[in-house]
Formats: structure tokens, sequence, C-alpha cells
């Protein structure tokens, strides 16, 4: 905690003097959809802020637009990596990439915690560990802000599900938020220095987020001591007076809703003394001051696709791929393949050909680019080995958008040429052209730059289907939209619009299905229309077609794999089932995907399933399948990176940052998941993840931090430089590791404390630190841990009647001696021994060794 106020820069206490009271309330509020509102007579620009966090997206919102940009592995695969140097890199590319799309604020990183494998920002958050996520968190932060852009450290606290996330109340008692949910928050401030924190949807035990003086005041400032700002989650908010007293500082996006001129309003009639709003404006623009941001003009962004970009991702995705089983068949494990001894490989399943790189919802970007482990395979090896693929069968949610091979646009290059209109008619020639790589056409102010806020666009190209048959075609719609196939008018939205339906975050239209007989092989000329309508945010629609189901799918999979030497099965999700405003509602795989790998299992025993996916999936076949890999949602260079773990070129560098449970029904947050009647229990406390699972002795699938390496190590045992620890006091725990294999790779060293007995009731044991390492064959090094006293402390809420309470007890019946209660909240050190446990897992334990606190 900083007793000290924070240093005002003199920028800041310059502009401070000379803004109005208007001009003051005015910046806090937004000026656009993502633009904080400047001073324009002052010198002070509006400024830009961009979507994060598995990339700098710039203005292409949902995936589409102009603006490009380097797509990172998602949150998830960044926990599974457990590198805070990494993502710290990761970070410094963040912050590159944001300056190039005119941004000094990424709206990231997302550090909720894994409550539920069923949540649908999982892919976007790191862990189910509050200490993991919080190490990475403050890594990616040093990141960022090294280049000169704020983070938003998001959402502060209890937003960990999308179920009525505008409204629930997360009922979270003070020990769980302070040992668990905070966490990642107080790493983020203490280690991290962020410069920006972003409010939660919900509510917290009652009351909004963004209107929490416990949560914004007394946490955040007072005992955190954080001096940057607080802002709100996109339209959420909205108590003028209480809010700002609590400290939120920023209303997003812009609209005046609650902040704005309303602040000026309630400073006028008294209800908000002005120096609570000087407050606010101060920590705004003494955060901009810190990164140089303050005269920042006002230019086009720009997309510069790196070379060192792609190679830092690539590394990054082949550092999350966990593998989870590479169990012998016959004399050897099936991984690494040896390509000079394999003559053919059927490659199965829709992912393998349709990769997900990224899940669904703000974090969706335009990518530099997107591979498919089917065609970098073939890259790779289709010169000397037969690659054979087979779809298996259909994963989809809605009609997926097309992309890719099916369509070409007429200047010779993939996706559709665009033409854009200044007027909602078509009518006249275009004022610009532009294109897109997938049948999803989205617009926010504008379709290009120059464009007016009424337009009309008209997207053409060549589609080629690969099957014959009956084809479902399905446009939903934000504006209003048509299909023509050929010249002919397939689906019409703009003569009758379709009613509201449930996508883009509820202001879709419900879809619109027409069954359209095409040729497999045959072109077609494919021409989708769209024109604005008034008073809309956004302008935009979402065109698929859904190919011909296939009875046949899974026995000519069978068929490939029968006659392949091995076989590779890509399972997975996409980003209709793990989504930003919608939490999956089963575990299970879509589709027939598992009836499709105990297929092609049965059928060659050489098989790798690679799991696609950004959250925990039921995997019943697993104990049948000898190699499986979980990919997670790797980035745009996750099939490169895929491919170099198959074949050896890089080891499988990733370990589970989440457990992955046997059934649902063992998750701690079962029935308390994901809420109801406006609330939701957070009925487990403490016993999150591995903690629960450890604790209450259940059966797992795959134990946090679990991860195989295609060598082997030797976990040596743990050097203590104490053995007693005490309030203020530290210890440092030193582990030889050796790579006693013949190949390279990488293993993931973790430091567990266990309590043998505690006052309170605690997990059986909790991660305090870890480290990674990766050491060529024979090389040895030492790990150092530093534990502090917090590593062997639990938050005791206290219970400050107890004195009055026991008085009044005694008064009436003698009480024997009783064990001592605290009155005062705080972290406690019980007296007693605790084990020091280093694993490779929650369940693989190596070693342990014992220290006693004397209190």
């Amino acid at each position: 905690m900083s007793d000290q106020p924070p240093v005002v820069g003199p920028r800041t206490e310059a502009l401070l003097a000379q803004m109005t009271l208007d001009e003051k309330a005015a910046v806090t509020a937004g000026s656009g959809f993502f633009e904080l509102r400047g001073v324009p007579r002052l010198g002070l620009a509006d400024l830009h802020v961009t979507d994060g966090p598995n990339g700098a997206r710039g203005s292409s919102f949902l995936g589409s637009g102009e603006a490009e940009a380097v797509c990172i592995p998602c949150g998830a695969a960044l926990g599974a990596t457990w590198n805070p140097s990494l993502v710290e890199e990761l970070g410094a590319l963040l912050g590159d990439e944001t300056r190039t799309k005119q941004s000094r604020v990424l709206l990231a990183p997302t550090v909720n915690l894994h409550r539920s494998p069923l949540a649908g920002r999982n892919f976007e958050c790191f862990s189910e560990d509050p200490l993991l996520t919080g190490k990475l968190a403050a890594a990616y932060i040093r990141g960022v802000q090294s280049r000169g852009v704020i983070t938003t450290v998001k959402h502060f606290v209890g937003n960990d599900a999308e179920f009525q996330r505008n409204t629930v109340s997360s009922e979270i008692d003070e020990r769980t938020l302070r040992e668990l949910y905070l966490v990642p928050f107080e790493l983020a401030v203490k280690e991290g220095h962020t410069l920006g924190v972003m409010t939660g949807y919900n509510r917290l035990n009652g009351t909004f987020c963004a209107a929490h003086p416990w949560l914004l005041t007394k946490v955040l400032r007072q005992e955190w001591g954080y001096d940057g700002f607080v802002m709100t989650d996109w339209f959420s908010g909205g108590d003028t007076v209480g809010s700002a007293l609590a400290g939120l500082d920023i209303e997003m996006p812009g609209g005046d809703r609650a902040y704005g001129k309303h602040l000026a309003v309630a400073v006028a009639d008294g209800r908000l003394d002005e120096s609570v709003l000087e407050a606010m404006v101060t920590r705004q623009l003494n955060a901009l001051e810190r990164m140089n941001a303050l005269d920042d003009e006002p230019g086009p962004e720009v997309n510069v696709d790196r070379a060192e970009f792609r190679a830092l991702s690539r590394r990054a995705a082949a550092e999350a791929i966990v593998l989870l089983r590479n169990d012998p068949v016959g004399e050897a494990p099936i991984l690494p393949l040896a390509p000079s001894r394999l003559r053919s490989i059927a490659v199965i399943g829709q992912n393998s050909a349709r990769a997900q790189i990224m899940g669904g919802g703000s974090a969706n970007l335009r990518p530099f680019h997107r591979t498919s482990p089917l065609a970098t395979l073939r890259a790779r090896l289709g010169d000397t080995v037969s690659i054979i693929h087979e779809r298996g069968c259909s994963i989809d949610r809605t009609a997926p958008n097309l992309q890719g091979d099916e369509i070409a646009a007429a200047n010779g290059q993939g996706g559709f040429v665009v033409e854009v209109f200044d007027n909602r008619d078509w009518v006249g020639q275009p004022i610009g052209t532009t294109s897109r790589d997938t049948s999803r056409l989205f617009f926010a102010a504008e379709a290009i730059p120059g464009s007016g806020p009424e337009f009309s666009v008209r997207a053409t190209t060549a589609y080629t289907p690969t099957q014959t048959g009956v084809h479902s075609f399905e446009l939903v719609q934000i504006s209003h939209g048509r299909v023509r196939l050929d010249g002919q008018l397939i689906l019409d939205g703009v003569t009758n619009p379709p009613p509201i339906g449930g996508s883009f975050f509820g202001i879709g239209s419900e879809p619109m299905t027409a069954p359209v007989d095409l040729v497999g092989g045959r072109t077609y000329e494919l021409v989708i229309e769209m024109q604005t309508v008034a008073g809309g945010l956004f302008s935009g629609l979402d065109f698929g077609v859904r190919i011909p189901p296939d009875p046949d799918g899974i026995a000519r999979a069978v068929a490939a794999a029968t006659a392949a030497d091995v076989a590779i099965v890509v399972v997975g999700t996409n980003d209709d089932w793990e989504t930003e405003g919608e939490d999956r509602t089963t575990l299970a795989l879509p589709g027939d995907q598992d009836a499709l790998v105990r297929a092609v299992l049965a059928a060659n025993p050489r098989t790798v399933v690679v799991v696609n996916t950004g959250a925990p999936v039921e995997l019943p076949w697993a104990a049948e399948a000898p190699a499986i890999l979980q990919s997670w949602f790797g980035g745009q260079e996750m099939a490169d990176a895929l491919v170099d773990v198959l074949v050896g070129d890089r080891d499988p560098g990733g370990r589970l940052p989440t457990t992955f449970p046997v059934r649902l029904e063992h998750n701690p947050s079962f029935g308390n998941f994901p809420g109801s009647n406006g609330s939701v229990r957070y009925g487990e406390g403490v016993l999150i993840g591995y903690r629960w699972y450890d604790t209450r002795h259940l059966p797992v699938l795959f134990p946090f931090g679990h991860g195989l390496s295609y060598t082997d190590f030797a976990i040596g045992a743990p050097e203590l430089s104490a053995r007693t620890i005490g309030t203020g006091e530290g210890l440092t725990v030193r582990v030889p590791v050796t790579n006693t294999g013949s190949r390279p790779g990488s293993t993931v060293v973790q430091c567990y404390v266990a309590p043998h007995q505690s006052r309170l009731d605690r997990p059986t044991k909790e991660l305090k630190a870890f480290g990674k390492v990766e050491l060529a064959p024979g090389e040895s090094i030492t790990l150092t841990f530093q534990l502090d006293d917090r590593s062997f402390s639990y938050y005791d809420p206290a219970q400050p009647e107890w004195p009055a309470l026991r008085q009044y007890v005694t008064g009436m019946l003698p009480m024997t001696a009783d064990t001592p209660r605290r009155t005062e909240p705080g972290w406690t050190i019980d007296n007693g021994t605790y084990d020091i446990v280093i694993a490779t897992s929650a369940t693989e334990e190596h070693h342990r060794a014992t220290v006693t606190s004397g209190g």
C-alpha cells in the first residue's frame, strides 16, 4: 500500500489548470466507440483504443475490416506456456502492433479465472490458478507498456461467465476473493504496474463493479496503491455520482449515458464536489502522460506483417501445445513422427482443413494469414508423403462463413472484392474498392476511409463448392442485406428484414435460410449486398453455407485411416461454441466427433488426436488413443507450430493451465454455475480447479500442470534456505533439473505448499512458484524459487463480534479454552508444519520437504 499521492506530470497539471468544468466532465466519457475524448481547444486529440487480448485488431471488429493484425495464441494457450518471459515478449509485440493501429490503449489482458470449464470466455483467460494467471498477466502488461501502450487488465472482478453478465451478481465471500479472484489483478498492479483497469459488467455481492467503492477505492487504490485509471466495459456502468465516488474514471463507449455532461451537471448542482471530478481526470491524463501519449496526432492505421512477429507467434504456439498422451505402439511412441519412414498420412476432421485459431467475440480479428494443418502438412511433407483428407463429420452450430480456396475474387486473390457506394442504394460508381477474406461483412462508422455514415457495399466472388447437392445458404444481418447467385436473388433481408435474434451480442437478426442445389466443382458468381440502417451503431452481416450432410463421412474417414501409415484426427470446437456472450452447455465435442475418433482408432492404432479447443472438453476415448495433443486456439501460426511438434522439430512445450475433468459433474462449480434468479453463488469457496479435485480426492482426466515431453528429466530434491517460516520472513527453494534424455526439450517444475493442519479449511496444496526450463541432452540447471510469508498464509475474514459473543455465552455457561479467533481480518500463518511439494503436475509429485512456522 502506498500512502503517497501519485506524482502528477507537468503536462497533466498544465492541462488541468486550463480545462473548464465542461471539458473535465467531457473527457470522462468516450468520444466514439473506440476513442477516448480529447480537448481540441488545448491541442489534446481524441485517442484510439483497441481490443486485444490475442492481437491489436484495430478497426476490424469481429474479424472483418481493413485492419489486419498478428493473431497470437489465445489466453489459455499462453497459460499453457507457463513462461512469463515469452509472454512478456508477446506483450511487446502487441504493444508495437497497437501503435500501428494508431492506438495507445490495449483492452487486455483478460485475467478472470477458469472457474467452470463451460465459461464462454475461458479461451481468453490464462488459467484456473490465480498465481499462474497473475504472473503471466504481469509479464504481458510489462511487455505491452514497454512500447508506450496502456493495458486495461479486465474484468474486475468475478466476471467468470457470460450468463446474464450485464446484471448478474457474483456472490463471493471475502476470503475467496482475497485468495483467488483478486490475486491476478493484485499482481497486475504490483508487479505489472498496469495503468488501466476495466471493470466487469456484473455486480459483486449486489453492487455493480463499476460503482463499487470497496473494490475500486479501498482494495484497488488504498490497499494496492494503484494510481492508474479505471474504465467500464462497453455499455456497463450507469450511476453518475455513485460511480464517481466509488472510483470509476471513464465510461465507454461515447454517448454520455452516465458520465460526460452529466458529471458537469452533478458538480454544478452540488451533488458532486469538483475535486472528485478533477481526480478522475488527473488519473486519466497522468497515465497517458506517462506513456508520452498526450501529444499524439491522429493518423491512419497501417498493416505491418513482420517476419519476426510471425516467428515469435509460431514459437509461442509450439510452447503452448500440450502432449497429453504418447504411449508406445509396438516398440515406441508414435510421436514424434519420422516423415522419412512414412508413405501416407490420413488427415481427418473438419478443423484439420479449417483450423480454429481464435475464439469468438470482441477478441476476434482479421489475421495476416491463416493456414490449416492439412495445408501445412501438404506443403511440408507432400512431396514425399501421400496425404489424404476426409472431413468425417460436421461440427458447425451455424452455417460457416466462406473462406479459403472455395472463394476467389476477380482480382486473382482469395476472398471478395468489395465495392463501396456513398449512398444506401448501390447507385452510381463506387467511391472505393476494398476486399474481405471471408463472407463476414462488418463495418463500424465507415466502410472505407472517407465514406460517410450512409453507404452500401457490394461484395463479389467466384464460389466453387466442393460437393454436389442441396446446400443451405444462411444470412444473419445487423443492417440490411441480400444474396444473389448467378444473378438470382436467393436471400432478401432488404425487402423483408427478419426480426432481431441473439447474434452479434443481441443486435443481429434471426437467420434467414434458403436451400440451393449446387454442383461440386462448378464455379458460381456470388454477390452479397449490404446497406446501412439509420441510427445503427454498426453495419454488417454474416453469410454462411452449410454443405450437404454426408451419411458416409465417418466410413470414408475409416477407409482413409485404414490405408494410411498414420492417421491424424483433428477434433475441436469453433467460435460458434466458444465465444464472448454465451457459455457452453456441455463439455462434449460438437457433432459426431467422438464417434469419428473411436472409429479411426479402431481402424488404425497409429492414430494421433489433436484437440483444437480453447477450453477443456470431454474425451471419452482418451484411454484408447495412444497420442493426444492439445493445440488450443493457437493463433495464426498454429498450423506450422503443430507440424513442428508432430515431426519433432520442436518439443511440445505446453503444460495444462486448467484441469480436464472426467465429467462435468465433478467440477467444483457444478450446481452453482452459471446461476439463477439474477445471481451466481461461488459455493465452492477457495476450492477452485485442482484445489477441489486434490482436496476431495476426485479422479481427473488430465491434471493441472500436466504435459509430456519428447525427452526425460530428473528433478532433484529441493534445498531449502531455512526450516522455519514466520510473518515477514521468506524462504528460498533450489531445485536441480537435468535432461536425462537424448533430445532437447522443456519441462515445468511446480512448487506447491501443503499445510499439515489449519484453523480454517484449506486446500490440500496450492501452487506458490513455478519455473520453466529448456535443456539440451545431458544439460542441468538449478531453479530458484522465492517464497514469502504470503505463500504460507490464508486470508482470515475474522470474527469481530467474537469477544462480545464469548462473553455473552460465558455469562450463561462456563466455557473451556477455545481456539484463538481473529477480530481483525488479514493474512494469517498458522503455527505448524508445511510441506514444500516439488511436482510436474498437481498429481505427479517428485519430492517433499518440511518447514515449520512459529506464528
